[in-house]
């Protein structure tokens, strides 16, 4: 009862605040983020020690099936407790705030190294791209933890998958904070089941078993969110690009966008995001660019550690493709039907573009069997998009 109400008293502390967190944060950001994620980076670095594993090399640990049971059981019983039959959501990026047709452009006279899968020769997808906030909740967006995510679902992409449930998509899914909220999947068990638990927080500050520098590198990139369309992705965990590379990517904006959150500190309207996105979409056409980052060290850009930020002196990023995005209405209530029974999963995929990791071996049969739950829950069935869906 004691931890419980710490916890909402620190919760509650964090709500307060990201109604301030627009009239200094970007010139926090300025001055503190890059310093202070760099000492966050070097304290966990200097715990690690070098395996000795190869360029896109993975290492498969014992405990991986169980950490991964244990996710999925909790996430379900989180899902059973929040959304009744018919109205149930996706255990994490629960929030949709919108779902967009796009094209995605892949650029002309990329580097021979980089033309593997869907980057191998200069063509146009059609595209459905999903902006989505943090889970397991839906709440008002001033009041959520600061976090917004991407999934791009492409169409029309030939070829054999890793995922037969879907013959012709390639997902990219990605998340505002560079490094993942968890260094592995054995971690990310102990976070879902504090999550279950309602208590979060404790999983970085428990004494026992802290993980404040991941905290810390979350917080740098957790941010009272603007607008969706203006925000920065990053993949966090890594994906082959052709075999014997491994690669992370990133989207960044390119459009500027509206970002006015109406209200603050007090009055934000429940769903602003969704909000600065319809408005924007009305008024103009947007563009985020895709990036690639190689992978050119093993152990100091890890595969098995999602924790561990890529270095861009190491490997600076390089555009491949562009998202054009074009005006729209996206807002109808059929939209949102359609979109909470899709299924994205970085697995979608081409082999050239196989996820790599325990948290992306992990989120193969998770992501999989928790859209099979919701889909089973919600009465409906599976249906892979072909990007000529009328609303």
């Amino acid at each position: 009862m004691r931890l419980r109400w710490l916890h909402r008293l620190l919760e509650a502390g964090l709500h307060f605040e990201r109604r301030f967190e627009p009239f200094f944060r970007p010139a926090a950001n300025a001055v503190f983020r890059k310093p202070v994620a760099a000492m966050a980076q070097w304290a966990i670095n200097i715990q690690r020690r070098d395996e000795g594993l190869a360029i896109a090399e993975e290492r498969i640990d014992p405990d991986e099936e169980a950490s991964l049971q244990g996710m999925i059981d909790a996430i379900r019983v989180h899902l059973e407790q929040d959304f009744p039959p018919g109205e149930m959501e996706r255990g994490g990026n629960t929030k949709t705030h919108g779902l967009v047709r796009a094209e995605f452009v892949v650029h002309d006279g990329l580097p021979e190294k980089l033309r593997r899968g869907v980057f191998a020769e200069p063509r146009s997808f059609t595209a459905w791209v999903r902006f989505s906030g943090p889970g397991p909740h839906v709440e008002p967006d001033i009041e959520d933890v600061g976090f917004v995510s991407i999934s791009v679902k492409l169409m029309g992409v030939e070829g054999p998958k890793l995922m037969e449930e879907e013959r012709f998509t390639q997902d990219f899914t990605a998340v505002c904070t560079p490094t993942f909220v968890t260094p592995t999947t054995r971690e990310n068990a102990k976070l879902q089941e504090w999550s279950r638990l309602h208590l979060p927080i404790w999983y970085f500050l428990n004494p026992r078993d802290p993980h404040v520098l991941d905290f810390i590198m979350q917080g740098l990139w957790n941010e009272t969110q603007t607008n969706p369309l203006g925000a920065r992705f990053y993949s966090c965990v890594p994906y082959l690009l052709g075999d014997g590379q491994a690669m992370k990517y990133a989207f960044r904006p390119k459009t500027r966008v509206y970002r006015k959150i109406h209200g603050l500190p007090f009055r934000a309207r429940e769903n602003y995001l969704r909000d600065n996105m319809v408005r924007t979409l009305t008024e103009t056409d947007v563009e985020i660019e895709m990036t690639v980052q190689l992978q050119t060290d093993p152990h100091r850009m890890p595969i098995e550690h999602a924790g561990v930020l890529w270095s861009e002196k190491l490997s600076p990023p390089i555009p491949v493709a562009t998202i054009r995005i074009p005006r729209q209405a996206f807002d109808s209530e059929a939209q949102f039907a359609f979109c909470r029974n899709l299924r994205f999963n970085p697995w979608h995929c081409l082999p050239d573009h196989r996820p790599l990791g325990n948290q992306s071996r992990a989120r193969r049969r998770m992501y999989h069997d928790l859209a099979v739950f919701r889909q089973r829950v919600n009465g409906v069935e599976h249906v892979e998009p072909t990007g000529d869906e009328l609303f």
